[in-house]
């Protein structure tokens, strides 16, 4: 399957889109990637949220979402009625955008972050909402007027979607594979057949354990990136690890905490350049696995991370690609025959295979028409059913991590600006 959209073909862009049109008017979700379709089933989510100088009416949060739809027009695939390429008639922006006016931003934006499982109750509608907030009485000591959040399903935007929006540029995908780098038949081979493999193994694993659900709950925390450099200097490692590391400690030092006794298990996603004929034609990122070394001494298990990081993304990163790509095609073709094996269980057991799932998205910096009211920290992350996530968003001041964990997690999240205090201080 191929993502679609009006840069996909040079020609007529009209005739592009009503082909479009046609191929999901029985079926909305007919253009998605094996990716996408995988999100979509297991309805994962992504926020992106900020604090605005300005104040947003109804007109205005939905000429907000009116210019993100023409930088982002995969926003207009995926649900009934929709026409790709297409621009929003107002009957839609009024459906989708929210305005509502507070007392007070104390405990924003945490205590509006949801799993925003409602974009999927209405199959009419696009599945991404835009909400804004407006402070009573104007804006607070820190110049904070209102605050925005974008809530979508995760099968339209990642965050390098999130970190061009707020440069307010084109977010627009095209076709991300290679179609002429294509792999060693035998090496495709190799993959299909783990990744067939894996998905119905976990498929009846997930009937047979019926894993319970794990409630999750939103957390963020920000963090001056200063602060972070001159520690990951300090200590000889990349800030990337050093945050990483940062995280899965606080969160994991106990042995009930994780997995496995000595180490603690991570996925965790990056952008790489060198794309294949393989790859998802739709999202720009890779998974990877990583299992680091545990250690008690924080400098220690930190210079492990970072080399545990190293070797993993010096080994072919195709390989575990090619199986994930496959088990989601596997699961695809599993859904139409056998619906019972890919249930919300298959979720839930997928949520157990890692103590951590850890995302660091390209740098938000805001700049140009769409985001020249946003007010620094930016936030952003991920929910995928009963899977334990950070997402770590740089912007130009501070790094925010957002958290969406067990209930049982968000106490030691406290630990790791403890754990930054107690290095600066060593």
């Amino acid at each position: 399957m191929k993502s679609f959209s009006s840069s996909s073909f040079a020609s007529d862009h009209a005739v592009a889109l009503d082909l479009a049109a046609e191929a999901v008017r029985n079926n909305p979700h007919a253009l998605f990637t094996d990716f996408q379709w995988f999100l979509l089933e297991g309805k994962d989510t992504i926020f992106f949220t900020a604090f605005s100088r300005s104040h947003f009416d109804k007109a205005s949060i939905a000429n907000l979402t009116a210019q993100m739809v023409a930088l982002a027009p995969q926003l207009t695939h995926g649900f009934v009625g929709a026409r790709p390429g297409y621009p929003f008639p107002q009957h839609i922006l009024d459906a989708i955008t929210s305005v509502e006016e507070v007392d007070s931003f104390d405990g924003y934006p945490d205590k509006w972050l949801s799993n925003s499982q409602d974009v999927f109750q209405h199959p009419e509608l696009p599945l991404f909402r835009v909400m804004a907030a407006n402070l009573k009485g104007g804006p607070d000591g820190q110049g904070r007027a209102s605050i925005i959040q974008v809530r979508s399903a995760h099968c339209l935007l990642e965050g390098s979607d999130a970190a061009l929006l707020t440069r307010s540029q084109t977010a627009n995908h095209g076709i991300q594979s290679d179609k002429g780098n294509r792999l060693a038949w035998i090496k495709r081979a190799r993959g299909a057949f783990a990744g067939y493999s894996m998905a119905l193994i976990s498929g009846l694993a997930a009937v047979l354990v019926n894993p319970k659900e794990r409630p999750l709950h939103f957390k963020t925390l920000a963090l001056p990136r200063q602060r972070i450099r001159a520690l990951a200097t300090k200590l000889g490692v990349r800030q990337r690890s050093l945050y990483f590391a940062l995280v899965t400690y606080a969160l994991h030092s106990e042995k009930d905490r994780r997995v496995k006794d000595k180490v603690i298990t991570a996925a965790y996603t990056m952008l790489d350049t060198k794309r294949t004929a393989s790859d998802d034609d739709f999202f720009r990122v890779r998974a990877l696995e990583a299992k680091f070394p545990f250690t008690t001494d924080f400098a220690t298990y930190a210079k492990a991370v970072d080399a545990e990081m190293e070797a993993s993304e010096s080994k072919d990163l195709t390989r575990f690609q090619l199986m994930i790509l496959a088990m989601m095609r596997a699961m695809r073709s599993l859904k139409k025959v056998a619906p019972w094996l890919i249930s919300d269980k298959f979720w839930r057991l997928q949520g157990t295979t890692a103590d951590l799932v850890l995302t660091l998205v390209p740098p938000h910096r805001s700049m140009g028409p769409l985001t020249e009211w946003m007010i620094e920290p930016i936030y952003c992350g991920a929910f995928h059913q009963s899977t334990n996530i950070c997402t770590f968003c740089p912007g130009r001041e501070y790094m925010t991590l957002n958290f969406v964990v067990e209930e049982r997690h968000l106490t030691h999240i406290e630990r790791v600006e403890k754990l930054v205090a107690q290095l600066e201080a060593a």
